[in-house]
């Protein structure tokens, strides 16, 4: 590799850690919205209320009550820790015209975003881990995985995760470029990924057939396979094979968010002082 070609991806790792400490400052100035946000991701919770009340007369497959509530603790704790907001940021930004900003620096607009959201998860991490050391504390050590090689495999799963939302999210932001509005597609992306990604309930408690199904759409690797690694419901074997998956996913959204964006920004017009 020449020196000349070097030295711009030199740059580009020098320049992310102030894009890292600007994020951070963001999410610090706006942790007002940030902790409403959090507020709101309270699904879980709602879930694990009503699936312990179902499981008090009988378990329902192999649930009971406690097991209930480790899955909808863990899931709380993923979604805390994978989510991203870069479509929001997209579709505004596009609709404003103020993208044109993020085009004239050196960077490309992808890697700004990702940084900012990835700058936040400090404070996501202060929200999730005490949710972890309560649930630790409530359940039990013997709700979680005892397979030491499971968790090092969900550090993996968790960083797929987030690539992935956060790659789906900007292919699908992008589209903001060709179409009016992109959120209307991402709604139904959203409930696909309420019902069929593990967040209401646990996939195997889904038909045989659609369980066989979902298993092999990309909403399963978004949230369900980290929650299923952490508590033990699959095997390290099947963790691994899900790792590929969700990985293979993720480079996929990766190429698609990049397509789209180039389509996308050939036909971009923006004006303004």
């Amino acid at each position: 590799m020449s020196s000349s070609a070097a030295r711009p991806r030199l740059g580009l790792l020098r320049a992310i850690p102030s894009l890292m400490r600007v994020g951070f400052a963001e999410a610090v100035a706006y942790r007002a919205e940030f902790l409403v946000w959090i507020l709101a991701t309270n699904m879980p919770l709602i879930m694990l209320l009503l699936w312990s009340a179902v499981a008090k007369e009988a378990p329902v497959g192999r649930f009971g009550e406690a097991e209930f509530g480790a899955y909808f603790l863990a899931t709380l704790i993923v979604r805390l820790v994978t989510s991203s907001w870069v479509i929001w940021d997209l579709n505004f930004e596009i609709r404003q015209g103020t993208i044109g900003m993020r085009l004239l620096r050196p960077l490309h607009p992808f890697v700004w975003y990702a940084a900012e959201n990835l700058a936040a998860l400090p404070m996501r991490a202060m929200v999730a881990l005490p949710v972890a050391a309560i649930a630790l504390l409530w359940l039990g050590a013997g709700q979680l995985n005892p397979d030491p090689v499971a968790w090092a495999i969900v550090p993996v799963a968790l960083i797929g995760a987030w690539a992935m939302t956060f790659c789906a999210m900007a292919m699908i932001g992008s589209l903001g470029l060709l179409w009016e509005s992109s959120l209307s597609v991402f709604q139904l992306w959203l409930g696909l990924y309420f019902v069929i990604g593990g967040y209401v309930l646990p996939l195997e408690l889904l038909p045989d057939w659609l369980y066989a199904v979902v298993r092999w759409l990309p909403f399963r690797y978004l949230l369900s396979f980290p929650v299923e690694t952490m508590l033990g419901l699959i095997d390290r074997r099947e963790a691994l094979g899900a790792l590929a998956v969700q990985w293979g996913y993720a480079a996929l959204f990766l190429a698609g968010a990049l397509a789209v964006w180039r389509r996308g920004l050939a036909r971009y017009s923006a004006f303004g002082g």
